[in-house]
């Protein structure tokens, strides 16, 4: 079975270093409004007028082989623990740097100033945004005192980071991951499944299409885990009052599947980088605050992958055919970039990603994973194919189980987990819509070919090149 603990050492990163960007963007959005953003990104899309949009496969052949010859994998500059202060002096200022020893997860008490008619969540920017959400912090309002911890007249609330990160990729099980994973007596999740907070809102992002709004602060990321908060103080305080110490063996985790690869907002907030490669990534702040944080990656055949992602959504006239055309829309795109510029420039790049009708960029794996090696060991990232998962889910959640360090469970407990139906399958009308031309497998099959055996070395695996799919 594909699914073990990285080992062996480490690989290096990609490519030529070069600038790319398809438009000089300002690096502070703050700068400029909704409309000026929309206005500036209709501005700078990538010229079409110079694309031909062949759709036979020699000639999209052609498009990939130029792809392909400008591959290189060479490693990562890691920024300094000073230079990521500076970019997010806030959430340094939030979070400490030590954390209680007797749990898991990356806790501590924060002084609560507030009163018993004091509305901790009136801010909440997720409760703002989402009735769904508001009824989650409408019963947190209710039990929030009663978990404040109090000492000497002061008052104290426990915030956690979570243990561990499902962090990708979309449409490759991790929802199903996460349905079975939180049925485990020990294991509590966010109260929203998917905050995607390091990727999205902590940059004011609400929907992709909608621009910029308010940054989310780290506290409004930090009361999403108040829930399982509440439950660690619990053990935490009953250990105190017997007496003893023990660990705390409730972890926490956080499942959105944006937060191994989409770093589409650097370029509006951080300087640009002289070759167009973004200075900063997610992977170096989450390390700076949790540099034993586990990490859990679900892939699939990128080829399907992208399939799957195109028909969950697009909204209208999807068919084979349109596929096959954004596909090969995408790769001239893409050609384009990398005809001067490197491949991170590129896979980074928020107007590139943007103009491409499909997400090609999300199923180039080991890009993304390579640079998550820079900054977390090898040990603490697990990587699992959706294809041995959904052949035997049994396996692959003990596979977690023990990388997690949980605890052992009954087998009623074991049955209800491994045996519940899959979660967020293929919608019928999709299914009905059949798979994708024999002409575009094949296309994807040679754009993806280099990235997956690159895959596979750096994996030890060759279940990684996905040939049976």
């Amino acid at each position: 079975m594909a699914s073990y603990i990285l080992t062996g050492a480490k690989h290096g990163l990609l490519l030529i270093p070069s600038p790319f960007h398809y438009g000089a963007f300002t690096g502070n959005p703050n700068l400029m409004d909704n409309e000026s953003l929309s206005e500036m990104k209709d501005h700078y899309q990538p010229s079409k007028i110079n694309i031909s949009y062949v759709k036979d496969y020699p000639s999209i052949k052609l498009i990939i082989d130029t792809i392909t010859s400008k591959i290189e994998f060479i490693n990562r500059q890691r920024p300094d623990l000073e230079d990521l202060k500076k970019q997010e002096l806030h959430m340094f200022s939030v979070i400490p740097n030590k954390f209680l020893p007797n749990s898991k997860n990356p806790c501590w008490y924060e002084e609560y100033r507030g009163n018993t008619t004091t509305d901790p969540y009136t801010t909440n920017s997720y409760a703002l945004y989402s009735k769904r959400f508001r009824t989650i912090f409408d019963y947190l309002r209710k039990v929030f005192w009663n978990h404040l911890y109090h000492y000497k007249d002061k008052h104290y609330r426990l915030r956690c980071l979570p243990h561990f990160y499902i962090i990708g990729q979309p449409k490759c099980g991790t929802t199903d991951l996460y349905d079975r994973l939180r049925l485990h007596p020990d294991v509590r999740f966010s109260a929203i499944k998917e905050p995607h907070w390091w990727t999205r809102k902590r940059f004011g992002i609400i929907r992709l299409r909608d621009g910029f709004h308010d940054r989310y602060p780290v506290e409004d990321y930090l009361d999403l885990f108040d829930l399982a908060a509440h439950q660690i103080q619990g053990v935490l305080q009953s250990d105190v009052t017997k007496g003893h110490s023990k660990m705390n063996h409730i972890i926490i985790g956080e499942a959105s599947a944006s937060t191994m690869w989409d770093n589409n907002a650097w370029v509006f907030f951080y300087d640009n980088s002289t070759d167009g490669e973004p200075p900063f990534l997610i992977q170096d702040f989450i390390h700076a605050f949790q540099p034993h944080a586990k990490l859990i990656v679900m892939l699939r055949d990128p080829v399907e992958r992208l399939y799957s992602d195109y028909l969950y959504f697009a909204s209208a006239n999807k068919s084979a055919e349109d596929f096959h055309e954004k596909v090969a829309d995408s790769l001239q795109l893409f050609e384009n970039c990398m005809l001067d510029y490197s491949l991170r420039a590129c896979v980074y790049n928020n107007t590139l990603n943007n103009a491409m009708p499909v997400r090609l960029q999300v199923g180039l794996y080991v890009v993304y994973l390579l640079d998550w090696l820079t900054v977390f060991d090898k040990g603490q990232i697990l990587v699992l194919r959706l294809e041995d998962h959904a052949s035997n889910v049994k396996y692959t959640m003990h596979v977690v189980f023990q990388f997690l360090d949980l605890g052992p469970i009954s087998e009623k407990q074991e049955a209800l987990i491994t045996k519940s139906p899959a979660s967020n399958t293929r919608r019928p009308e999709d299914r009905n819509l059949g798979p994708m031309l024999p002409t575009t497998k094949a296309i994807l099959r040679d754009f993806y070919r280099p990235f997956n055996t690159k895959l596979a070395q750096v994996l030890f695996d060759d279940a990684f090149l996905w040939k049976k799919t």
